[in-house]
């Protein structure tokens, strides 16, 4: 069975052994998990979001269990783009998995800041432009929810780096749509879709909000629906690859993305509970193909859009 897939297009292509990611945030720097299980089988990791300049996070409590999901408010801890390079780039570089790092700034000049640094850093095949975290006190999501300024963001990497850089778009906005349009016009190589929907829980004992910043991203199975729906409509907006992101835990789940239009999914929350979620998802996209006498991926991408 071939499972390989192009997620970036035009000049700047990347080319996955298989569809199955794992998602910024979720699996940290990847390191951990190479304990764990074969990462090397899956067909990328996407890093933990990084900074020009390290960040301490926010306050606690910064997670919170819900019906069917999680709610997070992290508030993009991370090393900086220095130390990555120093002590994590060199350890992807002798991986067989490709690495793509998730990038964020405080302003679109320092989003072209961060795709300079890594371009040419061996060890880094992509970069995925988080303009979609709620949980960024300046950048992320607010840049995410206007066009315009998610063009420039995306400009602004495109002209800082040779490198393919890959789109993460919000939820939380009127309509997806456009921005995805519009971060493609700008030179986009492909687009991920979706990151967190901006949601909270109260203590009702203590009368307060539960995270310490009061609003929080909600992810898991609860959003699956909403991304889908968000999927099939970037995939009917753009003709670049496109990113399943948000609810994945099964293969069943992975196939309906696929179908939707998707090139590739990431797996996310799920890895929480279950560190080997991602492989059951991949064994599973296997099973399928078998048992359904499919040869190649392609003849399942978009497979329920064809009349």
């Amino acid at each position: 069975m071939n499972l390989s897939v192009d997620i970036a297009a035009g000049k700047r292509p990347l080319t996955l052994a298989n569809p199955v990611m794992v998602a910024s945030g979720t699996f940290s720097y990847g390191l951990d998990y190479a304990k764990v299980f074969d990462i090397q089988r899956l067909g990328a990791i996407v890093s933990k979001t990084t900074t020009l300049l390290p960040r301490a996070g926010s306050p606690v409590q910064r997670i919170d269990e819900t019906p069917a999901g999680m709610l997070n408010s992290i508030g993009l801890q991370n090393v900086g783009v220095a130390v990555l390079k120093r002590d994590l780039a060199p350890v992807w570089a002798r991986w067989k998995v490709p690495v793509i790092v998730s990038i964020l700034g405080s302003a679109v000049e320092e989003y072209g800041e961060c795709a300079a640094a890594l371009d040419s850093v061996e060890g880094v095949a992509g970069l995925e432009l988080n303009i979609s975290s709620p949980n960024a006190q300046k950048g992320g999501m607010e840049f995410g929810q206007d066009p315009e300024v998610a063009a420039a963001v995306t400009a602004a990497c495109v002209r800082a780096t040779q490198l393919p850089v890959i789109v993460k778009l919000t939820p939380n906005v009127t309509s997806i749509a456009e921005v995805a349009r519009r971060v493609v016009d700008a030179g986009a190589s492909a687009l991920c879709c979706i990151n967190t929907l901006q949601a909270m829980s109260i203590d009702v004992r203590g009368k307060k909000p539960r995270i310490a910043r009061t609003f929080a991203g909600l992810s898991g199975p609860a959003i699956k629906p909403v991304a889908l729906r968000m999927v099939w409509q970037v995939c009917s907006a753009v003709d670049v690859p496109v990113i399943g992101c948000g609810g994945i835990t099964t293969a069943t789940d992975a196939l309906e993305f696929l179908m939707a239009g998707a090139t590739a999914v990431q797996v996310g929350t799920a890895t929480f509970r279950d560190p080997l979620t991602p492989l059951r998802v991949l064994d599973g996209i296997e099973r399928y193909m078998r048992d359904e006498g499919i040869s190649g991926l392609r003849e399942i991408i978009g497979a329920a859009r064809r009349e």
